[in-house]
């Protein structure tokens, strides 16, 4: 997990398919959160040979999560058991939740539906039923709130651009 300690008082955790979205979207974010000063968590290499307590341990530490939905999202059951977490931690009002949809249609992400339904439904087929009803639950809870849509290729210039504080709220 990549930490940039500069501001301690803001703290992010980002919640992505990193697969998809590391050398894109991400990659100028995170450029622009270390620009405002912005502490953030962001999984790198600390995925190999650790566990999600690891991981859960980030999330319980950070105000904030951007959870990040894209179309290849749902193959992740990481990504998915994260955001269990997080609704939990939001549920009890000790994580603030801003999720982004990146190319993928918030209802898609509600109602596991068109390809995020596919991956969804795919990696549901490996798993046991009460992981699946946390999943749901958590995807249908965190794409009710109001976030952001981003998908065409203005996106990187948009994180460029905006105030990133001021956008976040912090």
């Amino acid at each position: 997990m990549k930490r940039n300690s500069s501001n301690r008082k803001i703290q992010v955790f980002i919640n992505f398919r990193g697969e998809e979205l590391r050398c894109s979207f991400v990659s100028h974010l995170v450029d622009a959160f270390k620009r405002h000063g912005i502490n953030f968590f962001i999984d790198k290499d600390e995925q190999k040979g650790k566990d999600l307590k690891h991981l859960f341990a980030r999330i319980k530490q950070s105000r904030m999560a951007l959870t990040i939905f894209s179309k290849r999202y749902a193959e992740s059951s990481w990504c998915l058991d994260e955001l269990a977490r997080i609704k939990k931690r939001a549920d009890q009002r000790k994580l603030r939740v801003v999720p982004i949809f990146f190319k993928v249609k918030a209802e898609s992400v509600r109602y596991q539906e068109a390809e995020f339904g596919r991956n969804f439904w795919r990696l549901a087929k490996t798993s046991s039923g009460e992981q699946i009803k946390k999943w749901k639950e958590a995807l249908e809870s965190v794409s009710d709130k109001v976030g952001l849509t981003l998908g065409d290729k203005r996106t990187n210039k948009w994180v460029h651009r905006v105030d990133v504080c001021k956008w976040l709220k912090m």
